[in-house]
């Protein structure tokens, strides 16, 4: 598609989304995708599934579970891309949620639909082999691309997506990102999820947590009792807000009994984010 077309479909997609009423939409088709526990906030998420304040989780994203592998919790978090309709069916069938990770912060090279980013929108290397910062100030090009991933993560049948990497405005992007494009773009994907009738996951992103706890359905965050910000998450709390939050390096016995105080869904994983697991409740 050539970039002047993506512009205007990109247009068209914001004018909608920001001055039309986009609604929840429906929820996926699955046994389970009624219930609720938290709000969906301004611009809500309607019927779809939000998490309960307290819900068990595993968080696995170096690999996708067969479905005779899950482990009895409520709530699976999985790589969008890699994840295949009959897991998610799977996961339903045995009574769980399953939520969709996909990278909306940083290009990453091994994706399939990789060479649809224009060079225009890689930034600086994040850290990890492969992946680049992209450059959120251009909806107008990332809109299309990031919509396309999350109508994936619907058509699985999902119910949630974790979208990573939106919090690049307090990274080395390689390009001048500021904290109002952030949250601009932060909405703009939580508006765009919800109009898909699935809930969304602000993620880390811990610096705005006030400005946009109206527009997300629930939190996960990484580290944040070692890094000493675990307090910036409790507006999710106060709102009625699951948040699911984990730590690497320290010992569970660090953290898991002031997580549970604060009512915070914690467990202990590795950096691979493997199926081991140690959860604080």
């Amino acid at each position: 598609m050539s970039k002047s077309r993506q512009a205007l479909m990109a247009a068209i997609c914001l004018a909608c989304l920001f001055f039309c009423s986009c609604g929840g939409g429906t929820s996926p088709s699955s046994p389970n995708s009624s219930g609720s526990g938290g709000s969906g906030g301004s611009g809500g998420s309607g019927a779809s599934w939000v998490p309960p304040l307290v819900t068990s989780w595993q968080w696995q994203l170096s690999s996708v579970p067969s479905v005779s592998q899950l482990i009895s919790v409520q709530m699976y978090d999985i790589d969008g891309f890699d994840a295949t309709s009959p897991v998610v069916s799977g996961m339903h069938a045995a009574n769980m949620h399953a939520v969709c990770y996909i990278d909306a912060g940083t290009w990453e090279n091994w994706r399939p639909d990789a060479g649809s980013f224009p060079s225009s929108v890689l930034g600086s290397n994040n850290g990890w082999p492969g992946e680049q910062w992209l450059d959120i100030r251009q909806i107008s090009i990332l809109g299309p691309l990031m919509t396309a991933r999350f109508q994936m993560c619907k058509d699985k049948g999902f119910d949630a997506v974790e979208p990573d990497n939106i919090d690049g405005y307090t990274n080395s992007t390689g390009f001048p990102l500021t904290a109002q494009d952030q949250i601009t773009y932060n909405e703009w994907i939580a508006t765009t999820v919800h109009s898909l009738g699935m809930s969304v996951a602000l993620k880390n992103d811990t610096d705005q947590v006030t400005e946009l706890v109206s527009h997300f359905d629930f939190m996960i965050d990484e580290q944040c009792f070692e890094y000493s910000e675990c307090d910036t998450l409790l507006p999710f709390i106060d709102a009625n807000k699951a948040v699911f939050e984990v730590e690497y390096n320290l010992d569970t016995s660090q953290f898991c009994p002031q997580a549970n105080a604060m009512n915070f869904n914690a467990m202990k994983k590795d950096l691979d984010l493997t199926a081991t697991r140690t959860a604080c409740r």
